[in-house]
């Protein structure tokens, strides 16, 4: 009896011993998770309510009044993404395996307008979700041209007397360099898939192309006479320039950067816009008070249309395809709706006096005119075609860029 007593605690250790052992081999080993901090800003100051996100289900934390944020119990790699409404991202999100402390980002603006004041020799910085005016930056003499590069947020100002272009980084909204171009630049065209900026120097004849990446002049080429405004058709790699005192539009081929082409317009043209998606051009000619519209899968005008007294800028928005045409002696705004089958005047619109500069939100379908002489901003509703604000500004607003 003792002795299957003593078998049994025998086989009831080595029951209990195989159990232990395979427990332990079947146990989940540990993971180790991590903590990551950062900051984000906004013009160098820190950013509060934004909305850091993470892939691995953990809860979203929010920035503090500093812009400061942290979150513990990461494991593995992990997305670490903002957002805010109104806001984009430099980076777009940041992966991270480890603790840092270091997880940074810079927010800028989406809908941001830059108003180039002639004699003030600034812009004016306006919220377009507030339509107020939230910072002013210095920049050359009698600023005059806006060209803006969404993709990478950097803002091109020709300023006239100074022969130079400002480069504002719109992360920051500061003066960043200068460049030298030709004289008397005037008009500003930006390709944002290039990222290769045009400028029209009027009493040198030539247009200046700068390298983003470097922000240099990579080459100059000689146009018509007096050439002010430039337009960029991104998806076919075409610059339209309008020589005023040649009463022609020079076609320039951005891969050879050459001209390829001179189209003969109305008399005095100044302003040019496009619609990359219908690659139409809109050029607008100040002596006849008409605009000239060319197809350019032909590079022929194809149709002429009359406008208001005066016709200087023009904005377009691709997405409703609505061209609006500043009419700088009729202190109107002309708004033409174009389509394959012809163009027609759609709306007389009353804005400030001497209407010049011409900027469009397609993303809101807020149009924005500068006023020379009214020294203000009017804001149209794309929708209904009137305006819904009229916004102050600098002395004598001239060009306008929108950051979008």
């Amino acid at each position: 009896m003792k002795s299957n007593r003593f078998k049994f605690l025998i086989l009831l250790g080595g029951l209990i011993t195989l159990i232990f052992v395979l427990s332990s081999c079947m146990s989940v080993p540990s993971v180790t998770s991590y903590s990551v901090s950062g900051q984000v800003t906004y013009n160098g100051i820190g950013l509060g309510g934004v909305t850091i996100s993470f892939s691995d289900g953990l809860p979203s934390v929010t920035t503090n009044s500093n812009g400061s944020w942290s979150q513990s119990g990461l494991t593995g790699s992990v997305t670490v993404t903002p957002s805010l409404s109104g806001y984009t991202f430099s980076p777009s999100s940041i992966t991270v395996t480890g603790s840092s402390s270091n997880v940074n980002f810079v927010a800028l603006p989406i809908n941001m307008i830059y108003v180039a004041n002639w004699l003030d020799n600034t812009v004016s910085v306006i919220n377009g979700y507030t339509n107020t005016v939230v910072q002013t930056i210095p920049v050359g003499i009698d600023p005059v041209g806006v060209g803006v590069n969404p993709t990478t947020g950097m803002i091109y100002v020709a300023n006239e007397i100074s022969s130079t272009i400002s480069v504002i980084n719109g992360y920051t909204n500061t003066v960043v360099q200068t460049i030298p171009v030709g004289i008397n630049p005037f008009g500003v065209g930006v390709n944002p898939t290039t990222n290769m900026i045009y400028v029209a120097n009027e009493t040198s004849n030539t247009i200046s192309v700068i390298n983003g990446y470097t922000n240099t002049v990579v080459q100059t080429i000689p146009v018509g006479n007096y050439p002010t405004g430039v337009g960029v058709n991104p998806m076919t790699d075409m610059i339209y320039v309008a020589n005023s005192l040649d009463n022609t539009v020079s076609v320039i081929y951005g891969y050879t950067n050459t001209v390829a082409q001179t189209i003969p317009v109305g008399n005095d043209p100044l302003g040019v816009g496009i619609n990359p998606i219908m690659n139409m051009i809109y050029v607008t000619n100040f002596g006849d008070n008409t605009v000239s519209i060319i197809n350019g899968y032909k590079n022929t005008v194809v149709q002429t249309v009359s406008v208001g007294n005066g016709p200087s800028g023009v904005g377009v928005n691709p997405t409703t395809n609505m061209i609006y045409i500043a009419n700088v002696e009729s202190n109107t705004v002309s708004a033409i709706i174009s389509g394959n089958i012809g163009s027609m005047v759609a709306t007389i619109i009353p804005v400030g006096i001497n209407p010049g500069g011409v900027g469009v939100n397609p993303t809101t379908g807020m149009i924005y005119v500068a006023n020379e002489t009214s020294n203000t901003i009017s804001v149209i509703n794309g929708d209904t075609n009137t305006v819904v604000q009229t916004i102050p500004v600098g002395n004598d607003p001239r060009g306008v860029g929108v950051l979008y």
